[in-house]
């Protein structure tokens, strides 16, 4: 099959070239896809309330903080009790949250841990009302790899809204 131009050559690559704080890394398309899928599957069990399978994403020993919180959550424990607290507050507010993950850069470094930057959007919709943008955010992962699977060591959320 001969090659029309650039974009085609661009397009049969098997890796391309990513930016994470300011080293360039080689990260395969196939990394990239299964971070991607990671994403979804998470974003998905958190979405849908399953919060201990949502949970059981990050490690044992996870870490999840956020501009918006006074201090991280860690431990996969604590995790499991906030994302209790969060969806139980939501749903006596009757609002539905999605999150929306894009803009995902990933970079592998050679010990095998995984750089995974994002921008979150997340919507309420309020039962029988309109969909909308709650807050924008940005995410910063460090994934690890427990039994041949990613799980989330440490989260960065950033919310636009509170910085400085």
């Amino acid at each position: 099959m001969a090659s029309t131009g650039a974009a085609d050559e661009w397009a049969e690559r098997k890796d391309f070239l990513v930016t994470i704080s300011d080293n360039a890394v080689r990260t395969s398309a196939d990394l990239y896809q299964e971070v991607q899928h990671f994403y979804g599957r998470q974003m998905r069990y958190l979405d849908d309330n399953h919060i201990e399978a949502w949970a059981a994403t990050f490690t044992e020993d996870g870490v999840f903080s956020a501009n918006a919180h006074p201090e991280p959550q860690v431990g996969r424990d604590n995790i499991v009790a906030g994302a209790r607290k969060a969806a139980a507050a939501l749903a006596e507010q009757g609002i539905q949250r999605r999150h929306w993950l894009g803009m995902v850069e990933v970079a592998e470094a050679a010990d095998g841990t995984v750089v995974a930057r994002s921008y979150a959007l997340v919507y309420n919709t309020p039962r029988g009302g309109q969909a909308a943008v709650h807050l924008s955010c940005s995410c910063e992962d460090v994934l690890v790899r427990e039994d041949g699977e990613l799980k989330v060591r440490t989260r960065r959320v950033t919310r636009d809204d509170l910085l400085p």
